[in-house]
């Protein structure tokens, strides 16, 4: 399932510390997602030449993607699947109240 994900997805946090939060993905690698508002933390960088100033920054930092779900408007969590329309194309899609729901498409170009 955590293959699906991609950048800009809402995902919700199942795990961990931040369990609960809701956030859209901001960067991924392999096994790490950072998700924006989630696992803040602060960095203390000295003044430089080209900062001439020190500051703290907050910055997200990456967990790991099997404490993160799918989940719709609403914040709850979802259960996605795939399926192919009638182009061929793949989907993925939530079923709610019995119908199935298009989550996205699972290619950039594809509409």
């Amino acid at each position: 399932m955590s293959k699906w994900m991609r950048k800009g997805d809402k995902v919700l946090i199942v795990a961990g510390n931040e369990k609960g939060k809701i956030g859209n993905i901001i960067s991924m690698t392999k096994d790490r997602v950072v998700v924006q508002g989630v696992n803040v933390r602060k960095k203390h960088v000295k003044r430089t030449q080209q900062t001439q100033s020190a500051q703290i920054l907050d910055l997200e930092m990456p967990i790991h993607i099997s404490n993160v779900s799918f989940c719709d408007d609403a914040g709850k969590k979802i259960k996605v699947k795939l399926r192919k329309n009638e182009k061929g194309s793949k989907e993925l899609v939530h079923i709610v109240d019995g119908t199935e729901v298009l989550l996205r498409s699972t290619k950039k170009n594809v509409k």
